[in-house]
């Protein structure tokens, strides 16, 4: 029994020592990186990665913090071994990464609001496999969208009447969703607000994405000249002909009908001269 009890102790002591650092490692560095190019270029489960691609467009836009996205692209594994791939046999995930996280999780609230006062779309706040989303449907579209530390997620696609639950899992344990509850009628998340110019009060000119000033708008007067200088209309200063010698249209080479020379449009005689005035050509008389 001397012998026997401390051999037991031994492997017991062994088997719990495995098991504590099976949890401990499960605990501390389970969840999986994030991917270098935003979305996972791996199967995941069953389905079958097919296709990255960076997006140009940014679906959530952030004031004053830039932005790329990518997208990858997945088929179920039975529907390539059965020949037939229906509408939810493909999946698509959109991962837009931020410079910085001011403003994200902001921005992602307002873009789901905004969805889902227009008509033809339905947004309801819901937990897919642990992960806290909007869910958005409508226009033959199913998404389930979040938001991440300086990261915006989608995962669905259309055509599809249900979001793919183990491929928002796989992206919800690389990105963890900030959204809590009641965010679509709650108040808004802290965030910055676009810049103002000094004493004017208007945002800075964006070229990449230009608003219309409606503060100064007068439908009334007519719109600046884009190219080259506004040309003068007939009375201020305007020759009878175009530029091009012919006719009386508004743009050169927009030659109008010729006239005959009326005695008002002849030249004047001279001051020394006492002849009178003959017209070069005839004036015909109206009928």
């Amino acid at each position: 029994m001397r012998r026997f009890l401390p051999r037991v102790s031994r492997g017991l002591c062994a088997a719990l020592t495995v098991a504590g650092l099976a949890v401990a490692t499960a605990s501390c560095g389970g969840a999986p990186p994030i991917p270098k190019r935003g979305v996972v270029e791996t199967d995941l489960g069953g389905w079958k990665f097919r296709r990255f691609q960076p997006v140009l467009d940014v679906e959530v836009w952030v004031p004053d913090n830039p932005a790329e996205a990518f997208t990858a692209s997945y088929v179920r594994d039975e529907a390539e071994k059965r020949g037939s791939i229906r509408d939810n046999d493909l999946a698509n995930a959109f991962v837009t990464r931020y410079a910085q996280p001011d403003g994200v999780l902001r921005e992602t609230v307002k873009f789901a609001r905004r969805l889902a006062k227009e008509s033809g779309y339905q947004v309801e706040e819901q937990t897919i496999e642990g992960v806290r989303v909007f869910r958005i449907t409508g226009n033959g579209e199913t998404w389930a969208l979040w938001a991440a530390k300086k990261y915006v997620v989608k995962v669905g696609g259309r055509g599809r009447d249900s979001i793919p639950g183990d491929l928002v899992e796989a992206y919800g344990d690389r990105y963890n969703s900030k959204l809590a509850g009641g965010m679509l009628e709650g108040p808004l998340p802290p965030g910055p607000e676009p810049k103002k110019q000094d004493g004017s009060g208007a945002e800075p000119y964006d070229e990449n994405n230009p608003k219309p000033d409606w503060e100064t708008y007068d439908p009334k007067k007519a719109a600046p000249a884009i190219n080259g200088p506004a040309r003068a209309t007939r009375g201020e200063g305007e020759s009878s002909g175009s530029a091009t010698g012919e006719g009386t249209g508004k743009f050169p080479g927009n030659a109008g009908p010729k006239t005959e020379t009326a005695p008002s449009e002849l030249p004047l005689p001279d001051g020394d001269s006492n002849a009178p005035v003959k017209p070069s050509k005839p004036v015909k008389k109206p009928k």
